[in-house]
C-alpha cells in the first residue's frame, strides 16, 4: 500500500531548487533521506508538510491529494525532528495537554505506556532534558495519536551512541507494526542498521530512490596502489578516485567487475556517498 507519494515537487529559492523530486513511500517501510548539507532534504521534508509552500508538484498520503485533503491527513502523520525545544520552560505535562486537544483520536493509554518506556518525567520542562529525551519526547506526542506514518528531520543529531541504537531500534519495531518512516539524516551508518529504502538527493535533484540493498549493490569498492598501471579502459570506470592511507579508494560499478585487476570489496553505503558526491564534483 502506498502511503506517500511524492511527484514532480519543485521549490525554487535563490540559488537554489529543488528540481521535480518525485519518490513514494510504502505501508510498514523506513525510507532514508539522505544527501549533503544544502542538498535540499529539510526542503523537501518541510514542503511535502505544507510548512513551505511549493511552486509545483502533487503530494498524496494514503491515495488522498494533500491540498485538498490536509485537516484529514494531518491527523494520520506525525513530525519530529532533532533539537527540538519546544516551550522550554513548560512543562512537558502542559505541552501535551495543549497538543492533545488538537487530535480527537488521542490515545491516553498508549501517551502514559511511552512515558514509561521512554522514561519521561511530565513534571520537567524540555530544558531539563538531554538532546536524547526531546527526541523521545517528540515521538511520544506523534505517537500517541497513532500516526501512521512519522516524518522525522535528523531525529538522531546529538545523540550519543547508545541512545541512537535505542531510537532505530524503536524505529523498526514501528515499521514491524505497520508504520511508514521517512527520515533524514546525516549519520549514513544509521541507516544500514534500519532503512529498507534510500532517496538520495544531491543539489536538489533525485539521483536514486530505491531499496537500500539494490543501491548498495551496485557498487564495489576499489583499493589501489598507484604504483600498479591501470589500463585507460579501467580507469574511466573508476567514479570519485580519492587519496587514502595506502594508495587510492574508488567506486565501481559491479557490472565492471570483470575488468577489475585491483584488491575490491562491496562497498559502504558512507563509503558509496562520499565517492559519488567527489564524483559529481569534479564532473
Amino acid at each position: 500500500m502506498e502511503i506517500l507519494s511524492v511527484q514532480g515537487l519543485c521549490k525554487r529559492y535563490p540559488g537554489f531548487a529543488l528540481d521535480h523530486v518525485s519518490f513514494t513511500l510504502e505501508k510498514g517501510r523506513i525510507m532514508g533521506l539522505i544527501g549533503r548539507n544544502g542538498a535540499g532534504k529539510t526542503t523537501v521534508l518541510r514542503s511535502i508538510q505544507n510548512l513551505v509552500h511549493p511552486d509545483a508538484g502533487e503530494i498524496r498520503y494514503f491515495s488522498l491529494p494533500f491540498s485538498r485533503h490536509e485537516l484529514e491527513i494531518r491527523q494520520r502523520i506525525g513530525f519530529a525532528a532533532g533539537g527540538v525545544d519546544f516551550y522550554s520552560k513548560k512543562k512537558l505535562k502542559t505541552i501535551t495537554a495543549v497538543t492533545r486537544k488538537f487530535y480527537p483520536g488521542w490515545d491516553e493509554n498508549r501517551y502514559q505506556d511511552l512515558l514509561r518506556r521512554f522514561a519521561l518525567d511530565e513534571k520537567k520542562t524540555p530544558d531539563q532534558l538531554s538532546a536524547g529525551m526531546r527526541v523521545k519526547y517528540a515521538l511520544a506526542l506523534a505517537l500517541s495519536h497513532r500516526a501512521e506514518l512519522l516524518i522525522l528531520d535528523e531525529p538522531t543529531s546529538g545523540l550519543d551512541p547508545v541512545s541512537r541504537d535505542e531510537l532505530l531500534t524503536l524505529l523498526m519495531e514501528l515499521a514491524r507494526e505497520g508504520v511508514s518512516i521517512l527520515f533524514s539524516t546525516h549519520i549514513i551508518s544509521d541507516l544500514e542498521k534500519c532503512a529498507d529504502d534510500i532517496t538520495y538527493i544531491q543539489t536538489g535533484k533525485i539521483f536514486c530512490s530505491q531499496p537500500l540493498s539494490a543501491f548498495a549493490g551496485n557498487y564495489l569498492l576499489v583499493e589501489g596502489d598507484d604504483a600498479v598501471p591501470l589500463s585507460p579502459e579501467f580507469s574511466e570506470k573508476l567514479l570519485g578516485k580519492k587519496i587514502a592511507k595506502a594508495g587510492f579508494t574508488a567506486l565501481l560499478e559491479k557490472e565492471y567487475a570483470p575488468l577489475c585487476p585491483l584488491p575490491c570489496r562491496p562497498a559502504s553505503l558512507e563509503e558509496i556517498m562520499i565517492h559519488l558526491e567527489k564524483e559529481r564534483e569534479e564532473a
